[in-house]
């Protein structure tokens, strides 16, 4: 995206812009992907559940995955029936199983005792819903734990070991599994289906569908043959269905965060620019510690300024850049590849406004959500 052309046309700060070329772009790939390899491919909408969004992605993938009851609900408003509908999540209440196994698909459970729950209503109801189980492959491929599904004590999935020796193990339909984060190649994926092989062999033909889940950065691997090939020969072999949940691998670089300085002061010898918005419209940069990345940074720019949020909160800091001549009162600045886990995860600490959103086909501009006092005040007004 032209950056320069993103500052010119949105008339307000700050500003959240999707393009939707390179949602597309994201796209495309993943149908090259489901047509040499014939996978599954869902959207996980807990990345950006914006409408248009979805809307936008429909056409192009088999169905949405989900984590909650209103994200199904959601997935179902907007899919009408014309696409499958994939839940996990480590959290079900027993009031919402009935609904979730009538809004899903598929439900991937996270441990045998919560199998055991769905699995009870599902047959006292006329329930369409395939019930699975997440497993916990035990492989860690992160680093950090705290983006590690399968760090010690998980709470996400059930032990493979453990699964294969239960009793539910012939009631499963089918098994799902997530290990990575942001993984750049399917090294992981490779060794995780080496395991399960030496596992279960030819118990894998006993399943309906085999979940990959997501974290893999489909849209900027190059190499793709070793998926292809893996998902290829499950197909072949065991005859079940292989599905993919990418998230951030759909949206992740087509996000914007536009915003706009409101002062510059030195503050112990360094330049500070404080945003009209926080960290809190990008709650991973203070979750992480991560530094997003800035149109107008340059790594020899001689003025290096610390960008602030403009809350009260001390850490409220994006991050140093350096720039090519001084920040000034009234400067736009852009923040880039925020498409994923970040609006769908701001908030209004302080009162501060949640950014505007826009959507963009590179040409024409249009806003597609904007809140006000009145979203303000509904949040936190006793008046039910």
């Amino acid at each position: 995206m032209n950056i320069q052309a993103l500052k010119d046309s949105v008339p307000s700060s700050p500003a959240f812009v999707v393009d939707e070329s390179e949602i597309l772009k994201a796209l495309k790939v993943l149908v090259m992907l489901r047509d040499k390899s014939a996978c599954k491919v869902l959207y996980s909408i807990k990345s950006l559940p914006l409408s248009a969004v979805m809307m936008l992605a429909k056409s192009y993938v088999d169905g949405f995955s989900v984590s909650s009851l209103f994200e199904a609900r959601l997935a179902n408003e907007i899919l009408t029936g014309q696409g499958s509908i994939h839940l996990t999540t480590p959290g079900i209440r027993p009031d919402e199983v009935a609904e979730l196994t009538s809004l899903c698909t598929h439900i991937s459970c996270n441990s045998i005792s919560q199998f055991r729950q769905v699995a009870s209503v599902t047959q006292s109801k006329a329930s369409q819903a395939s019930i699975g189980l997440r497993i916990n492959p035990k492989l860690s491929f992160a680093e950090d734990e705290r983006y590690d599904p399968c760090r010690k004590y998980s709470k996400l999935g059930a032990d493979i070991s453990e699964v294969l020796n239960s009793d539910i193990f012939n009631k499963i339909k089918g098994l799902h599994f997530h290990t990575v984060f942001s993984a750049p190649d399917y090294v992981p994926l490779l060794q995780t289906m080496d395991k399960l092989r030496q596992l279960m062999g030819n118990q894998l033909a006993n399943l309906d569908w085999l979940n990959l889940g997501g974290g893999y950065l489909f849209d900027q691997i190059a190499d793709n043959s070793g998926f292809i090939e893996q998902v290829t020969q499950l197909k072949q072999e065991f005859n079940i269905d292989v599905i993919i949940e990418p998230g951030n691998a759909v949206v992740g670089k087509a996000g914007y965060l536009l915003a706009t300085v409101l002062d510059c002061f030195n503050s112990d010898g360094k330049a500070i620019a404080v945003l009209d918005t926080s960290v809190n419209h990008n709650p991973q940069v203070f979750e992480y510690q991560r530094q997003p990345e800035l149109a107008e940074h340059d790594p020899e720019g001689i003025y290096p300024v610390i960008l602030a949020g403009s809350t009260c909160l001390a850490g409220d800091i994006f991050g140093e850049y350096c720039f090519n001549q001084p920040l000034l009162v009234g400067d736009k600045l852009v923040f880039k590849n925020l498409g994923a886990y970040s609006l769908v995860k701001a908030n209004r600490f302080n009162g501060y406004n949640l950014p505007d959103v826009y959507m963009t086909n590179g040409e024409q501009i249009r806003l597609i959500k904007q809140n006000t006092y009145v979203d303000y005040r509904r949040q936190w007004v006793g008046d039910v």
